[in-house]
């Protein structure tokens, strides 16, 4: 595996990040011989391999670089991309919410460019396994390249193909859909996931949100929960603390419910009242 949080030296096959001035960051796989083109100068890995994580090395021209092992946000945020991706503030929720670790087969469809594929391979762990589903084989391999950067490429199923006609897999612990429109297929996404297992989506608007909480209702999702994570980072400046002129706002509605066995056979609706049924509810 290139990703490597272990130890206190960079050894070839690390992938490192180097962080110069003006928090410039780059993040390359060490090798014996390669080198490092940047408007600051060459960095030669030769002077990387051995040295101790948290040192200052310098470019040919003497420019100063910090050398870091990558944390998962800063792999994330160096995903080559085609399309937007998931910003990390809404990953690490996901990976919670969903209650991703060690050992669990988990579906997502939308790969995207494969920041979120990325920690949920990293999350599962090496006895765990992603499903990657998308109908654009040429978005894939963007992602499935990520992946093969960060070592993680064996945790993963890529699959293309249209979920109107069906997972393959059954007995998923969790499934996450980030495709416009979720709501069409959450039947398809009951089929494949176990009963109590995790469901999320993201959504871009309150609409489409609406159009997805009728379609989870209509096939028995309950314990719904609908939200937004806003962020904002403050300068770290003793004498003058106070937030940054940016702010990284909404992005998209998290969507999470769970599928549950409900008898509709029975009299008493207030259960399913109290988790937002209507008494008559045939949507």
């Amino acid at each position: 595996m290139t990703w490597n949080l272990h130890g206190t030296h960079a050894q070839e096959g690390d992938l490192v990040e180097l962080v110069g001035l003006s928090h410039k960051h780059f993040i390359i796989l060490l090798k014996a011989g390669g080198e490092l083109h940047t408007h600051r100068g060459i960095v030669y890995h030769k002077d990387l391999i051995g040295t101790a994580w948290g040192s200052q090395v310098h470019s040919h021209s003497g420019s100063p670089f910090f050398m870091l092992q990558p944390a998962l946000n800063d792999l994330l945020r160096s995903v080559p991309r085609r399309t937007q991706i998931m910003y990390p503030k809404e990953i690490g929720y996901i990976l919670v919410a969903l209650g991703i670790g060690p050992g669990q087969h988990v579906i997502e469809a939308g790969t995207g460019s494969g920041a979120l594929t990325t920690a949920l391979a990293y999350a599962v762990g090496l006895t765990g396994k992603v499903i990657s589903y998308e109908a654009r084989p040429e978005m894939q391999e963007v992602a499935r390249k990520n992946l093969e950067r960060f070592g993680l490429e064996d945790r993963v199923e890529f699959k293309i193909g249209n979920i109107g006609d069906g997972f393959t897999e059954t007995g998923v612990d969790a499934l996450f859909l980030d495709v416009a429109n979720s709501y069409d297929y959450i039947r398809q996404v009951r089929s494949a996931l176990k009963p109590g297992g995790f469901f999320g989506s993201i959504m871009p608007t309150t609409n489409q949100v609406s159009k997805l909480l009728y379609a989870l209702r209509q096939e028995d999702f309950a314990f719904t929960e609908v939200l937004e994570i806003m962020l904002r980072f403050y300068k770290p400046e003793p004498d003058k603390l106070r937030p940054t002129d940016r702010m990284v706002a909404h992005t998209g509605y998290l969507i999470f419910s769970r599928p549950v066995l409900i008898d509709h056979s029975l009299d008493d609706d207030s259960p399913l009242m109290e988790e937002g049924w209507e008494a008559d509810n045939d949507i």
